[in-house]
């Protein structure tokens, strides 16, 4: 029921419209069109608006919830979504983990399968009238492109390559448990008018990516199996629309994890609550339930073990932490009496921490008990476990990762801006 204003953009797949009731932002709508070789092949896929718009909303809700900065903002119906307003950077950025396609034709003499550690990342200058020609960095730079007030230099450019690579391990690593493979994708970015940041907009649907199930290329789901077709016919068309809505229903299983964990945070003391509550708190920033109990190694260790017991039995894969100062026996005691992973992380006072320490790092042989002393980073260490087999864990690493990276980058630049 949104009131719709003018028509910002029209493209091959989509319309954009101002949203006069929601200030900052637009309607991106899908069409029932899907295109190949900028448009020289066309046809009208019944269906296929509502399926792009699916995958879309799915996928920027994945990347959303890990933390990258994206334009959308939530599914409005079954056709479109609603995006931040944003300048669109006119690049389209490429990531590959397996050469194929048009890598092949423009790298003579690399075999289709080569595989690229790290990631390959590409760039292309959006031109339909010269077949968008491949671009470097330097190009990007030298075109001295400024959107919404925000001038495209050396950190900007930056900044997308290295969240390009991140959006597609984080997908990547997302396709993972369906057994289908990520071989290369497309994205673009876009410049947000209202907070002038970077953000990740535009689409990522099936005409995004490249998708092998099992890593073969005779069963690929995506657009590829369009682009191949000798003749389009109504029954060609039927085939290629399947593997659209095969992706489109799986795409939603990325939004949900198989695999359980949980932090169990033993404090020696009730004293030690507002340490403990820091692991609880970074703890539900990636997702991890995390429980909070009082016993003590040294003056009931029947109930600690008991304890330790009640979270063995029930199958959940669990991570202890072990927060006890001064002499810590409760991370050694629990790390030699469970197969579950424990580590230490000691709340330190003023007066003896340096001494207190040595309790939590100095384990008798055959105890694996690691000892990180912010309550920070032994949330992290755990998430770090439960990231190996639950990829919703370990997109939110990555992205830190990322963030991490550009806040550094950006207080960079400001300070050199600060100095000239």
């Amino acid at each position: 029921d949104l009131k719709l204003g003018k028509k910002v953009n029209e493209g091959k797949t989509k319309e954009v419209y101002e949203l006069p009731d929601v200030p900052g932002c637009v309607l991106m709508q899908s069409k029932d069109q899907i295109t190949a070789g900028n448009a020289a092949r066309k046809d009208r896929m019944e269906g296929k608006a509502a399926i792009s718009n699916t995958t879309t909303s799915c996928v920027f809700q994945l990347l959303q919830e890990a933390g990258i900065k994206t334009a959308f903002v939530r599914k409005q119906s079954d056709t479109a979504f609603i995006a931040a307003h944003c300048e669109m950077i006119p690049i389209e950025w490429v990531c590959r983990r397996i050469a194929t396609g048009s890598f092949l034709k423009r790298n003579p003499g690399v075999k289709e399968g080569y595989k690229f550690y790290p990631p390959k990342i590409e760039m292309f200058y959006k031109d339909d009238a010269n077949n968008d020609p491949q671009w470097s960095e330097e190009q990007l730079i030298e075109a001295k492109f400024c959107f919404a007030g925000l001038s495209i230099g050396q950190t900007e450019v930056d900044i997308m390559a290295r969240s390009t690579q991140a959006i597609f391990e984080i997908l990547e690593k997302a396709w993972q448990p369906q057994n289908c493979t990520l071989v290369d994708l497309k994205i673009e970015f876009g410049v947000n008018i209202l907070t002038k940041e970077i953000v990740l907009a535009d689409v990522i649907d099936n005409d995004s990516w490249r998708l092998w199930p099992s890593g073969d290329r005779s069963q690929q789901k995506d657009k590829q199996s369009y682009r191949d077709l000798k003749e389009v016919t109504p029954e060609a068309l039927q085939m290629v629309k399947r593997n659209f809505e095969w992706v489109a229903e799986r795409v939603e299983l990325l939004l949900k994890t198989k695999s359980q964990g949980r932090v169990v945070v033993l404090m020696g003391s009730s004293s030690d609550l507002s340490h403990c509550e820091k692991i609880k708190k970074a703890c539900a920033t990636f997702g991890i339930p995390c429980e909070l109990r009082v016993t003590s190694a040294h003056k009931g260790p029947d109930e600690t073990l008991r304890i330790k017991a009640e979270y063995e039995g029930d199958g959940i894969p669990t991570v202890f932490v072990a927060v006890a100062g001064r002499s810590n026996g409760l991370g050694p005691v629990m790390s030699g009496n469970t197969a579950y992973p424990v580590v230490n992380c000691p709340p330190l006072s003023a007066d003896w921490g340096t001494q207190d320490v040595w309790s939590s790092l100095r384990l008798p042989s055959g105890l694996g008990c690691p000892t990180t002393l912010s309550p920070e980073g032994a949330a992290q260490f755990a998430a770090q476990i439960f990231g190996l087999n639950n990829h919703l864990v370990w997109a939110k690493l990555r992205s830190n990762m990322l963030n991490t990276w550009i806040s550094l980058k950006q207080a960079d630049k400001k300070l050199r801006e600060c100095s000239l």
